[in-house]
């Protein structure tokens, strides 16, 4: 994927990253979140729920 801005945060992936298959969520150049995609469960951060919702449409437009 790379890099997608949306409603303020940035997400990035990266494709060959290690598993599981998660994005990096940052807003003002912080990191908020690190989001395991596979389990739909944070690893690092506490993602708010503006931040949920944006993953999850990310997810189904097949962005992320």
């Amino acid at each position: 994927m790379g890099k997608v801005r949306r409603g303020g945060c940035v997400f990035l992936s990266w494709k060959g990253d290690h598993g599981p298959r998660h994005a990096h969520v940052y807003r003002g150049g912080r990191l908020i979140a690190k989001w395991d995609l596979e389990n739909n469960v944070a690893m690092k951060g506490s993602p708010g729920k503006k931040i949920l919702k944006l993953l999850a449409e990310l997810q189904s437009e097949g962005v992320i």
